[in-house]
């Protein structure tokens, strides 16, 4: 059974991103339909998986990272507009029996990401 699951960390401060707002959503085109919102927990990750089972379907999704909100709390916002505050990251999903994880890599100035397993 296939599912969706999510990690942040945060690399500057070395430690995971605990209650980042993640909104998930299937693309159609250029339309958007939102699936779920979820919060990372103290760990950085969601407490079950975002999408699981019949959920998940074969096509292009796009996850929302509110980072700017989470930046702010742990006082590395220093300036406004910040730098990063939402971080959209697009992905396809081929093989629905799989699982994909999608991390994010955060700190104030860059980020990055990658199937994970």
């Amino acid at each position: 059974m296939g599912k969706l699951t999510t990690h942040v960390l945060d690399t500057a401060q070395g430690c995971p991103g605990e209650g980042i707002k993640i909104e998930v959503f299937r693309l159609d085109g250029e339309q958007r339909q939102l699936l779920k919102i979820v919060k990372t927990n103290d760990d950085g990750r969601c407490d079950a998986p975002i999408l699981e089972g019949s959920e998940l379907v074969k096509g292009n999704y796009e996850m929302v990272f509110h980072a700017g909100d989470y930046l702010m709390r742990q006082g590395l916002k220093a300036q406004e507009p910040s730098f990063l505050n939402i971080i959209p990251l697009r992905f396809g999903v081929n093989d629905v029996a799989q699982h994909y994880h999608v991390p994010l890599l955060l700190s104030p100035y860059a980020y990055s990401t990658y199937r994970g397993s």
